[in-house]
């Protein structure tokens, strides 16, 4: 699989990661072996970028993770963690007593000395703005605890201010077809500074594979069930914030667009590759099949203009208005 300089790291990851918030909980129960096949499946088909936070199942995401490293000492593999989301939302927790509390947490969790890239969890915008949260990030690098750190954001606004960090690695966004918006302002300037695009939420939590039904239902403990209009946390994590049946409508114009032989879901992440300043993107992987269907969206073909410019199209009549300016 194709790999791609990381931000302002030196290490090289696949186009196509796994996102492991499934792994941990909010997306109904998941088994741990079922967790450890998803992770093989993923690095046997060339993933070499995992991504997971602290929160996710109370630290069960990070020690699959670590416990699936041990026993694969050999596969060359980038491990992106978060935190800030242990405590409540306010600026003052994110402080340096609390940094070192929960990397070394991460640390153990993951079975690791320093940690690859550590990014802040969505925190308050108040956050993205403080000389202290940066200078006691450089601090935790230079202790090597952890080797690079990045943010990630709900809002535009927040990744642009985050990206005038000289130290910044790595932006972590909401990006896919139905969330259009970073490519206006965000890739531009992450392209302009060297810094490294994480695209998250990549199927608009599953809209993308055009499985779904306005019909479909989901677990209890399922976000898609309880965070629908942001009762948890911020809504535009769940179906990126677009309406469910509305999105369900336009997931099948989308896969109207998608090649032949190429999977909904597949085209959705490629179109995604080709955005310019993207480094990896995180899809979550529940089984093995959609892992390793997920990996090949690697290498599909190039999609072409006329398949962009239909998508932009898609957006315009059925988002645009509703999202573009929330996020």
């Amino acid at each position: 699989m194709e790999q791609r300089r990381l931000g302002r790291t030196a290490r090289e990851v696949s186009v196509i990661g796994l996102g492991t918030w499934q792994l941990g909980g909010d997306w109904g129960d998941v088994s741990e072996q079922a967790a450890f096949a998803v992770l093989d499946a993923s690095s046997e088909a060339g993933v070499t970028f995992f991504d997971t936070a602290d929160v996710y199942g109370d630290g069960r995401s990070e020690k699959t993770i670590g416990q699936w490293r041990k026993s694969n000492e050999d596969a060359p593999l980038t491990v992106a963690t978060k935190m800030g989301r242990r405590e409540p939302q306010d600026p003052e927790n994110y402080s340096r007593a609390n940094f070192i509390q929960w990397v070394d947490r991460s640390r153990r969790n993951l079975g690791q000395d320093t940690l690859d890239l550590v990014q802040l969890h969505c925190p308050p915008t108040a956050v993205f703005e403080s000389d202290a949260v940066y200078d006691a990030l450089d601090e935790l690098v230079q202790r090597e605890a952890i080797a690079a750190y990045g943010v990630s954001v709900e809002e535009t606004a927040q990744a642009l201010t985050a990206i005038e960090r000289p130290n910044l690695a790595t932006v972590q966004i909401i990006l896919n077809a139905f969330r259009l918006k970073p490519l206006d302002e965000v890739l531009p300037a992450a392209v302009e500074a060297g810094v490294g695009i994480i695209a998250r939420v990549p199927l608009a939590s599953g809209l993308l594979s055009g499985k779904y039904t306005a019909e479909t239902q989901f677990a209890p403990n399922d976000h898609r069930s309880f965070n629908r209009h942001g009762e948890a946390f911020d809504q535009g994590e769940t179906f990126s914030g677009v309406d469910f049946e509305q999105g369900v409508e336009a997931a099948k114009a989308f896969a109207e667009l998608a090649p032949e032989g190429v999977s909904t879901a597949q085209a959705a992440l490629k179109w995604i590759v080709e955005q310019p300043g993207v480094s990896t993107v995180i899809p979550g992987a529940r089984n093995v099949e959609q892992a390793r269907a997920n990996a090949e969206a690697g290498d599909v073909p190039d999609l072409g203009e006329e398949f962009h410019d239909r998508a932009e199209r898609l957006y315009d009549r059925y988002f645009r208005r509703a999202v573009h300016s929330r996020w």
